[in-house]
């Protein structure tokens, strides 16, 4: 199997159980172990921005298991559906998921990933990343349908832009990958300019 572009250095370790961020960090060729945190996640604080609460989501959770891992580089990440001023987390019932995809329909929402990224020496990176969505109007028997695939029931916002939700997005400005749950390019700037990762040359094999 051909390998991805870059190595890591250092061992690394993935802080969320997340599929989706599992596979974009082994399609950049890196090597990790998976330890998501089992911390619950707080509801957004009175007046609270997306932006700060998916960074402090996002670094409650790296930094819990960031402890039992020293020495290591610890990613990870929280991703919030933002319409608004209201966070859309993932949906708690059927009838939630068709509520949220409701009033997403037709209008230009926001996704924002916070990631934090913990070094081998203890110090902590942490940024939020933002992407405009824009969505189409959805008729509520083909959002109905959506629902009944089981895929809305564990993403925030009730959609999956990488999976079968994608018909129901009619375009992004910003990063994909930070809508799919995790900024790539930003995460991967930070990890090789801390020394963290670095381009796999063609003798490594």
């Amino acid at each position: 199997m051909q390998k991805g572009p870059f190595r890591n250095r250092s061992p690394l370790v993935l802080a969320s159980g997340s599929p989706r961020r599992r596979e974009l960090l082994s399609d950049l060729g890196l090597t990790f172990d998976v330890h998501p945190s089992p911390l619950e996640e707080p509801l957004p604080g009175p007046g609270e921005s997306p932006a700060s609460y998916v960074l402090r989501m996002a670094e409650l959770k790296t930094l819990d298991v960031a402890a039992r891992f020293r020495g290591a580089t610890i990613i990870g990440a929280d991703t919030a559906v933002v319409l608004g001023d209201r966070i859309m987390g993932k949906p708690r019932s059927r009838l939630d998921a068709l509520e949220m995809l409701t009033t997403l329909s037709g209008a230009t929402h926001q996704v924002v990933s916070g990631f934090c990224v913990v070094l081998p020496d203890g110090k902590t990176v942490s940024e939020a990343v933002s992407t405009d969505v824009d969505m189409r109007v959805s008729t509520e028997g083909e959002l109905m349908s959506y629902i009944e695939t089981g895929e809305p029931m564990d993403k925030a916002g009730a959609y999956a832009i990488q999976g079968v939700g994608t018909f129901l997005v009619t375009a992004i400005r910003g990063s994909y990958t930070n809508v799919v749950g995790l900024p790539v390019a930003r995460v991967l700037e930070v990890l090789t300019a801390t020394g963290c990762v670095e381009p796999r040359m063609p003798s490594d094999g």
